[in-house]
């Protein structure tokens, strides 16, 4: 068995795949071939069930074969979670709390707010780069303990989970890829250098997470799955 296909076989416990098709007629005339060109449509019938389950594009599948799932701008590690002493983090780097028409002048991409949630209790904006210009930009509600959080979705990875595979499922918003992570899971910092910040890590509620008109999204809260959609949809 080849590298990636043991790769492929350990991706397949935690992603859920459809029921195949009856493929009985065409394997029969497949097998009365030469053996070469066999293992040529197997090896393309793999990489097409892979594609199939994961989102249509190459790097999605790269990172999910390798265990490590990237996907607008935050790194899901599909390995069992760490356990934090509590769900405190330290700030971002440089955070600092400003007013939300401050905050939109202050970042390189619209702060688009949910209607469902209405105005945030409190904005936070953090890591600045040489220009003043702040990468991550959050809106907070419920005291806190609801948040958004915003970033250039051009950028590389900007937040980075470890979360029990059962608890990562793709879902929609908007007609595009989403990932929904339904349980307590490790949230670390990843620094402009594409360092993680171990000292921002803590544990975080469930989560989606997504991306529109190039900026990727961060919901966090006590929040269902529908609840959490209909938030992301009612972006504004």
């Amino acid at each position: 068995m080849g590298d990636l296909e043991r790769e492929l076989r350990d991706l397949s416990t935690w992603l859920e795949t459809p029921d195949p098709p009856d493929v009985t007629a065409g394997v029969r005339v497949r097998l009365s071939r030469p053996a070469h060109r066999w293992r040529r449509l197997a090896a393309a019938a793999l990489v097409a069930a892979v594609v199939a389950v994961v989102p249509p594009t190459r790097a999605a599948v790269a990172d999910a074969v390798t265990g490590l799932l990237r996907f607008a701008g935050v790194s899901i590690a599909t390995t069992p979670a760490r356990t934090l002493p509590g769900d405190s983090p330290s700030p971002l780097p440089s955070q600092r709390s400003i007013a939300l028409d401050e905050a939109q002048r202050s970042v390189r991409f619209p702060i688009r707010l949910p209607a469902k949630l209405g105005p945030p209790e409190r904005v936070l904006v953090a890591d600045p780069d040489p220009t003043g210009s702040y990468r991550v930009a959050t809106l907070l509600y419920d005291g806190g303990a609801l948040r958004v959080d915003a970033f250039d979705g051009g950028l590389n990875l900007a937040f980075h989970k470890e979360a029990t595979p059962p608890g990562v499922d793709w879902v929609q918003v908007n007609g595009d890829f989403a990932v929904w992570v339904d349980r307590p899971h490790v949230l670390s910092y990843v620094d402009r250098a594409g360092q993680v910040r171990e000292e921002t890590a803590r544990l975080a509620a469930s989560t989606l997470i997504w991306e529109d008109d190039d900026v990727s999204y961060r919901l966090e809260g006590a929040l269902s799955k529908a609840e959490a959609i209909e938030i992301a949809r009612s972006l504004r």
